[in-house]
């Protein structure tokens, strides 16, 4: 029972009599609507999944979902991806440093698979979204093996060539490891010591020899003193001004007058 004052279109309401859910099912059952909302909730970086029972506008019960249909989950992580962007996925230092050597094998050979942000957003149905089915949280979506999904689009041929095009590392005459940078995809990058490049006169070189790495030549104090493509050439020239002022500044290390005839080394040299 309600009564008001009957103004259109607002109304006071005088008196009212209160209805549960179940009067409302008893006297509106054919109007009223069960409907499962499941979408990525911005707030706790997870997918929330609701069941609804409206009445037109109103809602008369809300309740979580135990079991949500795992495609759901799936469609709605790619709603969100395609609304926010990759930046949304958990992109750890392997994984990011495997889609920087695809794009750099991608600008230097024709049919290499492309992996931009354009390129992966547009592909998510095949490379992404069979792996997210069930996925709620976003715990659970930070362990997707990201690294893995990009090389599984290459096939076998791609993938056992691709060390030999962008290998992960250069081994420096002193026999360190070092991570090549590929996010500049005309110019990786090498960070090495400068003494652990003596004797040492070619350039390294990536893309089965093609493209030349930029050395960034680093004090003992890991500091740049020099970036060049052309190794040799810093040796011949720019090294004996930069002989002159690190020898001041680090004396017992090795500043060889024949750089290129001289042992690389990792240690500054013993007191005596």
């Amino acid at each position: 029972m309600v009564e008001t004052d009957g103004r259109s279109p607002a109304s006071n309401v005088y008196l009212a009599t209160a209805l549960d859910v179940e009067d409302v099912r008893a006297d509106f059952g054919a109007q009223v609507e069960v409907r499962d909302d499941v979408r990525f909730d911005p707030a706790s970086g997870s997918v929330r999944a609701l069941r609804r029972e409206t009445l037109g506008a109103i809602v008369l019960r809300e309740s979580q979902l135990g079991n949500p249909d795992p495609r759901q989950l799936a469609e709605a992580w790619l709603e969100a991806l395609r609304a926010n962007g990759l930046a949304l996925l958990a992109w750890s230092d392997g994984a990011q440093g495997v889609r920087e050597r695809l794009a750099f094998v991608h600008a230097h050979v024709p049919g290499w698979p492309d992996v931009s942000d354009a390129a992966l957003l547009d592909s998510l149905e095949s490379w992404l979204a069979p792996r997210l089915l069930g996925i709620r949280t976003a715990g659970q979506l930070a362990q997707l093996d990201l690294a893995g999904l990009l090389l599984d689009r290459l096939d076998w041929a791609r993938r056992s060539r691709l060390d030999a095009l962008a290998p992960t590392h250069f081994t420096a005459p002193t026999g360190s490891r070092l991570a090549i940078d590929y996010a500049d995809v005309k110019a990786p990058v090498v960070r090495v010591r400068l003494q652990e490049m003596f004797g040492l006169s070619d350039t390294p070189r990536v893309l089965e020899g093609k493209v030349p790495v930029t050395l960034h030549l680093l004090s003992p104090a890991h500091r740049p003193v020099q970036v060049t493509q052309d190794l040799a050439g810093f040796w011949r020239t720019s090294y004996f001004d930069v002989k002159k002022d690190m020898k001041g500044r680090y004396p017992r290390h090795h500043w060889p007058d024949d750089p290129m005839q001289a042992e690389p080394t990792r240690r500054a040299r013993p007191k005596t």
